[in-house]
Protein backbone atom coordinates (compact mmCIF):
# COMPACT_ATOMS: atom_id res chain seq x y z
CA UNK A 1 0.00 0.00 0.00
CA UNK A 2 1.59 3.43 -0.73
CA UNK A 3 0.70 6.68 1.07
CA UNK A 4 -0.38 9.36 -0.76
CA UNK A 5 1.25 12.71 0.04
CA UNK A 6 0.15 16.24 -0.56
CA UNK A 7 1.76 19.04 -1.79
CA UNK A 8 0.03 20.89 1.24
CA UNK A 9 1.91 18.14 3.49
CA UNK A 10 4.94 19.14 2.34
CA UNK A 11 5.28 22.46 1.73
CA UNK A 12 4.85 25.60 3.31
CA UNK A 13 3.07 28.72 2.92
CA UNK A 14 4.86 31.88 2.98
CA UNK A 15 3.94 35.43 1.34
CA UNK A 16 6.88 37.14 -1.02
CA UNK A 17 5.92 40.61 -2.49
CA UNK A 18 7.59 40.70 -5.87
CA UNK A 19 8.68 44.28 -7.95
CA UNK A 20 5.96 44.23 -11.01
CA UNK A 21 8.18 43.38 -13.64
CA UNK A 22 9.89 40.66 -11.76
CA UNK A 23 6.29 39.16 -11.39
CA UNK A 24 5.33 39.47 -14.54
CA UNK A 25 8.54 38.08 -15.91
CA UNK A 26 7.75 34.95 -13.76
CA UNK A 27 4.75 34.22 -14.67
CA UNK A 28 5.57 34.53 -17.98
CA UNK A 29 8.81 31.80 -17.27
CA UNK A 30 6.04 29.66 -15.65
CA UNK A 31 3.99 29.58 -18.35
CA UNK A 32 6.26 29.07 -21.17
CA UNK A 33 8.16 26.64 -18.67
CA UNK A 34 5.07 24.66 -18.29
CA UNK A 35 6.34 25.61 -14.33
CA UNK A 36 4.00 27.43 -11.41
CA UNK A 37 5.70 30.31 -10.18
CA UNK A 38 6.23 28.29 -6.74
CA UNK A 39 8.80 25.91 -8.76
CA UNK A 40 10.34 28.58 -9.93
CA UNK A 41 10.75 30.35 -6.70
CA UNK A 42 11.84 26.92 -5.28
CA UNK A 43 14.36 26.24 -7.97
CA UNK A 44 16.24 29.72 -7.31
CA UNK A 45 16.26 29.37 -3.58
CA UNK A 46 17.94 25.90 -4.36
CA UNK A 47 20.37 27.53 -6.52
CA UNK A 48 21.20 30.53 -4.61
CA UNK A 49 21.45 28.31 -1.21
CA UNK A 50 24.07 26.04 -3.64
CA UNK A 51 25.88 28.54 -4.28
CA UNK A 52 26.55 30.44 -1.07
CA UNK A 53 27.36 26.49 0.12
CA UNK A 54 30.01 26.30 -2.59
CA UNK A 55 31.26 30.35 -1.44
CA UNK A 56 31.51 28.92 1.92
CA UNK A 57 33.48 25.90 1.03
CA UNK A 58 35.81 27.93 -1.07
CA UNK A 59 36.19 30.40 2.13
CA UNK A 60 37.29 27.93 4.16
CA UNK A 61 39.94 26.22 1.76
CA UNK A 62 41.41 29.47 1.14
CA UNK A 63 41.28 30.27 4.81
CA UNK A 64 44.94 29.61 5.81
CA UNK A 65 46.31 31.48 2.46
CA UNK A 66 48.29 34.10 3.32
CA UNK A 67 46.51 37.29 3.51
CA UNK A 68 48.02 40.60 1.26
CA UNK A 69 46.95 44.64 2.83
CA UNK A 70 45.70 46.84 -0.34
CA UNK A 71 48.74 49.08 0.84
CA UNK A 72 50.82 45.49 0.04
CA UNK A 73 49.22 44.80 -2.92
CA UNK A 74 49.58 48.17 -4.84
CA UNK A 75 53.65 47.94 -3.86
CA UNK A 76 53.80 44.49 -5.18
CA UNK A 77 51.60 46.11 -8.68
CA UNK A 78 54.12 48.87 -8.86
CA UNK A 79 57.11 46.93 -8.16
CA UNK A 80 55.95 44.67 -11.06
CA UNK A 81 55.16 47.51 -13.53
CA UNK A 82 51.40 47.13 -13.40
CA UNK A 83 50.48 50.53 -12.60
Amino acid sequence: MHEVITMSELSKRSTVYFEPAIHHALRIKAATTHQSVSELVNEAMRNALREDQEDLRAFEERAHEPTLSYEELLEDLKAHGKI
